[in-house]
């Protein structure tokens, strides 16, 4: 049914395919098409003739299944029928030639289409702003905890990381020279990982954002807008937050306080989860590389990430793979 290739799957996604997709949905399109920052993904702004532009979005084939897109759509969905300012897919004017699944599908692509939002990444730079994130994304944690996901990930150490190192391990990426430095660092930090996330103990898990970092976050004179769901999954509160901070660890500090004031106004926050957030980095910078790794044979990889193929990238990984065990 997909018309690609393992080592381009997105070969086909011509121009003509991009406006012949956002034609079938209903929408009148007048032929611009400007493609958008996107690696998972392809995503491309669509000028319309009689309305403002849309942004579409072609699935990478074999990532997800239709019923966990479907699960992503209908929260975005549900999320904005509570005014909570997610930008959800628009629901296509028409299906014909869409397919007759839960998620529409145009030769062989698996799309959504949205309304285009602009803005700016946020700075986060005062109190108020980060109150003001908080505010949604507590916001966003008391719907997403109604029900759980039956379709989407759960995270977890075992998936994020032991899985992202057996699989840099059982490939040839990592140089010969380097192999048993990073092998050892990494167990000694998933070790640790482990252990905190059983002293912690059981946390809640509800549905999340999950890549909630400042570019997946557009802000404007009316305030904050999320974008970009395809990571939702069934974790803990605090993987939304963590990803916002930054600086020196003091810095951090403040801004989680912040950002926690604006929560607390909506959803209730275990303190217990504070002391997840290294635990959680370390994992995004294991299961980071494997990422990299495991869509190295996609040409928009090596152009993008040039770095990924030389062997001082694995020197500096294991550096701050030791460092974060430090950190822990």
């Amino acid at each position: 049914m997909i018309p690609t290739e393992a080592g381009a799957p997105f070969a086909t996604l011509s121009p003509d395919l991009i406006v012949d997709a956002v034609e079938a949905a209903g929408f009148a399109s007048d032929g611009r098409v400007l493609a958008l920052g996107s690696y998972e993904n392809r995503v491309f702004q669509v000028g319309l003739e009689d309305a403002g532009p849309v942004v579409v979005k072609f699935y990478r084939p074999g990532r997800w299944t239709d019923q966990a897109i479907a699960e992503e759509h209908a929260f975005a969905r549900e999320l904005a029928a509570a005014e909570i300012p997610v930008i959800a897919p628009l629901q296509p004017p028409r299906r014909d030639g869409l397919g007759d699944g839960p998620v529409p599908v145009f030769a062989g692509f698996r799309l959504a289409i949205y309304p285009r939002r602009g803005g700016q990444w946020p700075e986060l730079g005062t109190p108020d702003d980060r109150q003001w994130i908080g505010r949604f994304l507590g916001r966003i944690h008391m719907t997403g905890g109604a029900r759980p996901f039956q379709h989407r990930a759960r995270l977890s150490p075992q998936a994020m990381g032991r899985e992202s190192v057996s699989f840099l391990l059982a490939g040839e990426r990592i140089p010969d020279y380097i192999r048993h430095r990073y092998e050892r660092v990494a167990g000694e930090l998933l070790d640790a990982v482990e252990a905190r996330f059983e002293a912690v103990g059981s946390v809640r898990y509800l549905r999340i954002h999950g890549d909630c970092h400042r570019n997946n976050v557009l802000w404007t004179e009316a305030g904050p807008h999320f974008v970009d769901l395809d990571d939702c999954m069934m974790g803990p509160a605090v993987q939304d937050l963590w990803m916002l901070l930054a600086g020196p660890a003091a810095e951090m500090r403040v801004q989680l306080d912040d950002i926690l004031e604006g929560y607390a106004q909506f959803a209730n926050f275990d303190p217990a989860e504070v002391a997840l957030i290294e635990p959680l980095r370390a994992l995004r910078m294991v299961h980071y590389a494997a990422w990299l790794a495991r869509r190295w044979h996609d040409p928009a990889f090596p152009r993008a990430f040039p770095w990924f193929g030389e062997a001082r990238y694995w020197e500096r990984h294991a550096a701050e793979l030791e460092e974060q065990l430090g950190a822990m």
